[in-house]
């Protein structure tokens, strides 16, 4: 049996992994879906307090007070940033860690306000506190209708506050793991998600693999993502 921890994206909740849960458990493993402060079911505690720390915390404590151990520990899109913060407490803990189409980071550098890059910007006094949700593309429109009701904005400082990494992904123990969406056309220039795919893609040191759908992998392919998490366990 292995015990999976799943950190979804921004502007959602713990609810975007509600079908891949199920299948994960119904194969007989441990599934934890910490849910992140001030978006989604927590939207009620947003502030402009709430900044990558906060949900780094989030996750670490989800670990410590269930006690978990050997665990595979994937970040989703902006939930890679979360995950790399976290392996300052948690790396210990780790079996293997996935990266779904997400933020790889290196330390001092931040996900970024949609548009603007890596580069940790403090807001400015008086700047809007909250950053809208964009659209995002589903293949099942029945699904894509659920998702987005629930779908909310999320506090700037989760995406200027820099992650902190005390070394190279690559010298911790556990293995790493990428998983590409690649049913979109590539951007020019490649977004952080690509760069991050063909960075790894041509390293030892990870797994890549891919799911040919958009963005919303959990929510398109659940079937596909559960198969994938279950080959690397």
């Amino acid at each position: 049996m292995a015990t999976f921890v799943l950190v979804h994206g921004a502007w959602s909740g713990a609810h975007d992994f509600r079908a891949v849960r199920r299948l994960l458990r119904a194969a007989g493993h441990e599934v934890f879906t910490p849910s992140l402060t001030g978006i989604g079911e927590r939207v009620h505690l947003a502030s402009q307090q709430v900044g990558l720390t906060t949900h780094i915390a989030d996750v670490v404590n989800c670990v410590r007070y269930e006690d978990l151990d050997d665990i595979v520990l994937l970040g989703f899109s902006y939930g890679g940033a979360v995950v790399t913060g976290a392996l300052e407490h948690l790396a210990d803990r780790v079996r293997h860690l996935v990266y779904l189409d997400a933020f790889v980071l290196e330390d001092g550098e931040a996900a970024g306000v949609p548009g603007a890059g890596h580069s940790p910007r403090l807001p400015a006094l008086g700047d809007p506190w909250l950053v809208p949700a964009p659209i995002r593309a589903f293949e099942d429109p029945e699904v894509g209708a659920w998702i987005t009701a629930r779908r909310t904005p999320q506090p700037i400082g989760t995406f200027t506050e820099p992650v902190r990494l005390t070394r190279p992904l690559e010298d911790y123990p556990f293995t790493r793991t990428f998983i590409k969406a690649t049913g979109e056309p590539r951007p020019e220039p490649a977004g952080p998600f690509w760069a991050a795919a063909d960075k790894v893609s041509k390293s030892a040191a990870w797994r890549y693999r891919e799911i040919a759908t958009s963005h919303q992998i959990p929510s398109n392919r659940p079937g596909e993502l559960a198969d994938l998490l279950l080959e690397l366990v």
